[in-house]
């Protein structure tokens, strides 16, 4: 599964248009996936969806600006389960994320806005 297009508030996966935040696998879109905390992302955040999809690679789309963060609490728990974080402006971890699904079971956490 690839992302078609990113634009500011906008992704496009097999097709389909999606105009909230979602999570996505190389199997599963999770569409209108929601932060306690809009551009801070916490553990609990994606802490199911890590123990679900047992990903290598976590990757964060920050936002078009960047502007959503990574907590160290996160940081930490991917450290310890030896998985590897690589965060971005999501334009730049899409790009990532296609790059590397079909090579490594990745986890893509895209904020499509700000």
């Amino acid at each position: 599964m690839r992302i078609e297009e990113y634009s500011f508030g906008r992704m496009v996966i097999d097709g389909k248009e999606y105009r909230a935040d979602l999570l996505v696998n190389g199997e599963k879109v999770r569409p209108n996936w929601w932060r306690k905390e809009g551009h801070r992302l916490q553990l609990d955040d994606v802490k199911n969806v890590i123990d679900e999809t047992g990903p290598e690679v976590l990757i964060v789309g920050r936002g078009k600006f960047g502007m959503m963060r990574v907590s160290e609490e996160l940081e930490r728990f991917l450290a310890e389960r030896g998985i590897e974080l690589r965060a971005a402006p999501t334009a730049l971890a899409v790009e990532e994320f296609n790059r590397l699904v079909g090579t490594r079971k990745v986890l893509g956490a895209f904020h499509l806005t700000c």
